[in-house]
């Protein structure tokens, strides 16, 4: 199929009304710079974790005005709790403000959140779980510091309040403006062997950059059957192999490389 002719896969549906109608109307007028595409897969896995029965709070480090941190929070079922964690003070103190006001005008009631204004550097596993009643984690979004000192920091929290079934992603994976990042990635699965790669989220442009996202090895293949063919139409052929072990690759271009 030619360039010209060529149309991107769907966009995915996270499948709840509230959520969908966030992203197709609401998503773009936040300030950030997450893609569409990767709030829509995670909202969706958010989802296929509750038809799986695991239920709980959810966490991101680095909110900022809340564009990311809506959609998950709309994906929750009644009862759970986001917890977004931020430092809020760029690129100013009203960077809070705009947060609290973007949640309230997108319909994510603040029974349904909590705001942390903190520095994640000095935080501590247990200071987290506070802030959520002591619950174990099922999903962890970190997109805070891009360094690969604070990247190590945030994983290794992130590792120790996770539920056993629950999920990780990390933010601008394979930006080339960050190119460390992957070194603390790679040595933090060296680390611990019961974690592994589930997918790797395709970016929209170098800013909406790839995410990936993880899973304890005793749960990759319930997630994996079922995103086979929730996200049939995103899939990437090839895959991708982080040797040894190869997940799915899911973006809205899943086209071959072209041989020219």
């Amino acid at each position: 199929m030619s360039a010209e002719t060529y149309v991107p896969a769907p966009m995915p549906s996270i499948g709840v009304d509230v959520a969908d109608a966030y992203l197709a109307k609401g998503y773009q007028t936040v300030p950030g710079m997450s893609s569409r595409f990767a709030a829509a897969v995670c909202g969706r896995l958010l989802r296929l974790q509750t038809e799986f029965g695991i239920s709980g709070p959810i966490a991101e480090i680095g909110t900022f005005e809340g564009r990311f941190f809506i959609a998950l929070g709309h994906a929750l079922e009644v009862g759970e709790v986001a917890l977004g964690i931020d430092l809020f003070d760029w690129p100013n103190p009203e960077v809070l403000q705009r947060f609290e006001a973007n949640c309230t005008k997108h319909g994510l009631a603040a029974a349904r959140r909590v705001t942390w204004k903190t520095d994640s550097r000095t935080m501590t596993p247990a200071d987290m779980l506070a802030k959520v009643g002591g619950q174990k984690l099922r999903f962890f979004h970190i997109d805070g510091e891009h360094s690969r000192d604070a990247l190590t920091r945030d994983l290794e929290r992130a590792t120790a309040v996770m539920a056993p079934e629950g999920i990780i992603v990390l933010d601008d994976m394979l930006h080339p403006g960050y190119p460390t990042l992957m070194v603390a990635v790679q040595q933090w699965l060296e680390r611990n062997p019961d974690w592994c790669p589930l997918a790797v989220l395709d970016r929209e442009t170098i800013v909406a950059a790839t995410k990936f996202v993880f899973c304890r090895r005793d749960m990759f293949k319930r997630y994996e059957t079922r995103m086979l063919d929730i996200f049939a139409a995103n899939i990437w052929p090839l895959g991708a192999d982080f040797e040894p072990h190869w997940c799915l690759v899911l973006g809205r271009d899943t086209r071959l490389a072209a041989i020219t």
